[in-house]
């Protein structure tokens, strides 16, 4: 697994595509762990302090003892961590807009109250093709920068459902029709949605901010995203872009 940050008994990784954090009751088949992998690597037991889905990429923060997992995951618990990803999603959302809609937990029974949930998005760029693909005449997906505020399961994959623009790449949520087409022209079926960086209080330093990301300007650490960003996809607002290729910077 590629370190991007490591310090006394803190750790950052970058996730691959398609790994489990760890094992769950519904693993079945499932073969890879980062858990597991990391622990090999590193020939020491590590400690996830926060999750990402099994199809979501990048910034992973890990802990390598108990004290640590208990100071890194209070940030999470406290709100104090800032969290910055990228998707690639069905049709062209608006420039900017926050979705405040309440979730309820997957495995909730359906009389569970919904627990409150915000993310702002950001449209980063846009794509048409003069492609049919199910009923629409024109194939048109974005590129959007979203910021969730809570950490409720699923609410970015969630949320972009309830905007009418999925992620591509998501069979639970999304359409399959669109999924299908961009797995062939990518050559690649996976959740397209990214976990750029992190920002953090730095667990060594009070006073000061840990940056960490994953940026898809990085050709060995995001080679498949390089294939989104191609230059043949006709690309718009270019300014967006580059932003977006350098790493998502905090302002």
């Amino acid at each position: 697994m590629p370190v991007l940050w490591r310090e006394g008994d803190c750790i950052a990784i970058h996730k691959p595509a398609g790994w489990l954090v760890h094992r769950t009751g519904l693993d079945a088949g499932e073969t890879r762990f980062v858990v597991q992998a990391m622990r090999d690597q590193l020939g020491a037991p590590v400690h996830p302090v926060h999750r990402l889905d099994k199809g979501t990429s990048g910034v992973l923060l890990m802990a390598l003892s108990p004290d640590a997992a208990r100071r890194l995951s209070g940030c999470f618990e406290r709100r104090e961590v800032l969290k910055r990803y990228v998707a690639l999603v069905r049709g062209w959302p608006a420039e900017e807009l926050r979705v405040d809609h309440a979730l309820r937990p997957d495995d909730a029974p359906p009389e569970a109250p919904a627990q409150d949930a915000q993310t702002d998005f950001r449209l980063l760029a846009r794509c048409s093709l003069d492609v049919p693909v199910d009923r629409y005449q024109q194939t048109r997906v974005a590129l959007v920068e979203a910021l969730p505020h809570t950490g409720r399961r699923h609410q970015i994959r969630r949320h972009l459902k309830h905007l009418a623009h999925p992620i591509i790449g998501d069979a639970t949520h999304g359409k399959g029709a669109h999924n299908r087409w961009w797995a062939e022209r990518l050559g690649l079926h996976r959740l397209w949605l990214h976990a750029a960086s992190l920002r953090l209080p730095h667990p060594h330093r009070d006073g000061d901010w840990l940056d960490i990301a994953s940026p898809l300007s990085s050709t060995v650490l995001n080679a498949d995203w390089q294939r989104v960003l191609a230059e043949h996809w006709h690309w718009t607002q270019a300014d967006a872009r580059v932003r977006l290729l350098a790493g998502l910077a905090w302002p």
